[in-house]
This record gives structure tokens, sequence and C-alpha cells, in this order.
């Protein structure tokens, strides 16, 4: 199945109340609103002009350029059986990928996933949100991974409102955000691995494992680096 993504076309404005940092930190939400009209305007110029690699380009400038290094707010997600899980209750690093029920992800992108939780899940903490109503993710939910904490998020919902503003109407979806044991931003990409029409199972489970495996590598590398920090003291 082909990938696209929902771009920003009618963002929520904020109101000049947002606090640009928490506890001495840059907020990823205050660097995401301050800098996305801008970016959502040359970036809708692109696609309209089928101009792929300028808008790819625009995307990572912003991430590399704005969005690292901030500190990811402490959003909280549905889950379907739990309580909310409150980002800051997690002590390790997440990886967080957002999608839609009406977006199918592509072939051999969940097995790619659970692959993945099941072989790294005790040191990252997997992270699915749906950007949909709890009804429609049920049965979706039971195709991942125990260790993937499926969630839903929706417009109508209480407290969702700005969670949805600041990540479904900004960046679209599916994006992958890659965040250290402190929240703060290490890495935001665009999905899984982009397949031919003719990809096998095979080669497609393969292919988004390598990619997925590829964004997480930051994450190890950070994970590898506090244990070591852990056993001098």
């Amino acid at each position: 199945m082909n990938k696209f993504y929902v771009t920003n076309i009618a963002l929520l404005l904020l109101s000049s109340t947002v606090p640009a940092q928490d506890n001495g930190t840059i907020l990823f939400s205050y660097t995401l609103h301050k800098n996305i009209r801008l970016y959502s305007k040359k970036s809708d110029l692109a696609y309209t002009k089928g101009d792929i690699d300028r808008g790819t380009f625009l995307f990572d400038s912003l991430v590399k350029n704005q969005l690292t290094g901030t500190t990811f707010d402490n959003f909280s997600f549905k889950r379907l059986k739990k309580s909310r899980l409150y980002l800051n209750s997690i002590k390790k690093p997440v990886f967080l990928i957002t999608y839609a029920s009406w977006c199918v992800p592509s072939k051999g992108e969940i097995p790619a996933l659970n692959k993945l939780a099941q072989r790294y899940g005790k040191d990252i903490q997997f992270i699915v949100l749906y950007w949909d109503r709890k009804n429609n993710i049920k049965k979706i939910a039971k195709k991942f991974n125990s260790r993937i904490e499926v969630c839903y998020a929706h417009e109508t919902y209480n407290k969702d409102a700005y969670l949805v503003s600041t990540l479904k109407h900004t960046l679209g979806f599916p994006t992958s955000y890659f965040l250290d044991e402190n929240l703060k931003v290490v890495n935001i990409k665009r999905g899984g691995a982009i397949l031919t029409e003719k990809a096998t199972f095979t080669k497609a489970l393969d292919l988004n494992y390598r990619t997925f495996q590829e964004g997480l590598s930051c994450l190890l590398i950070n994970v590898d680096s506090h244990s070591q920090r852990l056993a001098k003291h």
C-alpha cells in the first residue's frame, strides 16, 4: 500500500499563554507550534508541485534544527483496559508511532514492530497511538505484541484536544518519535519503509524491520551509555 501523510491544513492556533519552558527545559510543543506555520506553508507548496525531495528536506530540517533536543510534553494517552498512560511515568526511552485505523500500515509493518518490541521491549517502551475512537481500534490492538502499549486519542474526547492539535494536525501520520529516558527528542521520522507494489511479505517485513531498527539505534546508544554510567557508580 502506498503511504501518505496528512499535512497541516488547518492548525489549531494556540494562545500566548503556552509556556516556552518547563522546569528550565524547552518544550517540544512550544517549539513545534512556533515553527509549524512557516514549515507547513513551504511543505504544502513543495508537495503541491510534486517536489517530494524538497518536502523531505523541509521535514528533516525542522526536526534537526528545531525539534531535536527539546523536551516532549507529558502527554497522556488512553488505553483500552488500563488507566491513562502518562509519558513521565515511563523510566526508559520511548518509541512512539502514530496511526489511524483507516490508514492501514504497509505490508509487514506491524509484524516488524512486534519483532522489534519482542527484542528491545525490555530497554525501550513501544507505544502505538491511534488517532481514533476506542471502538475502532479494539480489533487492531490484538495484532500487536504485548510489549507494545496500544493507545488512542480523538478530538472529541476529554483532555485530547491539545494532544491532537500538537501531534496529529502538525506533523501528520504515520510519524515516529524517538525520546530518551528524560523525554528529550532524539529524532522524528516518517512512518515505516517505502515499498514497491511487488514487494513480497518477507521483503516488506525485512525492510520495515531495518527501517525502524535504524531509528531505534539512537535510543539503544543512549541505553548503553546510561547503563555504563550506572555501572561506574
